[in-house]
């Protein structure tokens, strides 16, 4: 039997986690599929790996594939791992700031990677009328990390004084709110941040169009496995201890994990809509991945649209 090989952006991502979930559960085995999931740090270079065959399905930003595949060319969304754009914003504890109030950021040092999440925090602030040209806040690049993993990039920020505040998934924050570092000052997904920013993005599993031509079957069955997977969590959210305990044996993102999992389980959907599409078009227009709106069929592989809600 053929292996597949399955990367994710960021393992304690919690929406890219079902696709993580979906090989260490078994989910895609019940498919008939035999995947293996590769532990690396795929924001610096998952999507380069796809198109260079040496994976066959990518966890991450929906527009991620756009790196290696310009304007999606060769390269299709099967489907959604989470709903919304699904990156937070912590800040200092100590910091007198309302919550939601991106003005009283001015000043500031927002840390954050440089891979996939400074494109969406920049686009944020613009469209919420920082004058970013003016360095009315400071987007600095998190420290250098001797872990495999970014999870703990939040807790260094505030530690130590590299930033006042992180930018990123709901474990960087979780974490650095654990250490008592830190506080939420923004969840995209959940409605803060400028008007439509839910809709910047959302976690999806990419696959190439050569893939999806010559075998749709194992398409098909990777969209079924992700389906089977976001209503397992969904149901038993403690599943992802058995997987996060694989991960990071003996570390808090282990603990984490099945709460972070049973606080989105409400937006594991693996839909993409027109209006997800539409969102999706015009940030990505907006930061120069594409030229012009794409249709609906040139982003996402919607021949599988009917396994979304199986």
């Amino acid at each position: 039997m053929k292996t597949y090989r399955l990367m994710v952006a960021d393992v304690d991502s919690p929406s890219y986690f079902v696709a993580t979930a979906a090989v260490k559960l078994g989910f895609f085995k019940q498919e008939g599929v035999d995947v293996e999931f590769v532990p690396e740090y795929g924001a610096k270079h998952g999507p380069e790996q796809l198109r260079d065959g040496r994976i066959h399905f990518f966890g991450g930003p929906a527009f991620a594939a756009t790196r290696a595949f310009p304007a999606w060319k060769g390269a299709k969304l099967l489907c959604a791992l989470a709903q919304n754009s699904y990156w937070f914003m912590g800040v200092r504890k100590d910091l007198d700031i309302p919550r939601g109030d991106i003005k009283a950021l001015k000043g500031l040092r927002i840390s954050s990677s440089f891979a996939f999440p400074r494109t969406a925090l920049r686009h944020m602030l613009v469209e919420a009328g920082m004058d970013m040209d003016h360095d009315e806040i400071r987007i600095v690049e998190s420290l250098p990390t001797t872990s495999e993993w970014h999870s703990r990039d939040g807790v260094s920020a505030i530690k130590e004084n590299h930033a006042d505040g992180f930018w990123g998934n709901g474990m960087r924050l979780a974490l650095a709110e654990k250490a008592g570092l830190a506080k939420v000052h923004l969840d995209l997904r959940r409605g803060d941040g400028p008007s439509g920013a839910h809709r910047y993005n959302f976690a999806a599993l990419t696959a190439t169009d050569a893939l999806i031509e010559k075998e749709p079957e194992v398409a098909a069955a990777a969209v079924r496995a992700i389906v089977a997977t976001q209503k397992a969590l969904q149901a038993d959210p403690s599943l992802a201890k058995k997987v996060g305990d694989e991960l990071f044996p003996g570390e808090d993102e282990a603990v984490l994990m099945p709460v972070l999992i049973a606080r989105d389980a409400p937006f594991y959907d693996a839909t993409i809509t027109q209006e997800v599409v539409d969102g999706l078009n015009k940030f990505a227009i907006a930061n120069g991945l594409i030229e012009k709106p794409l249709a609906f069929d040139e982003i996402v592989a919607a021949r599988f649209s009917s396994l979304w809600k199986s």
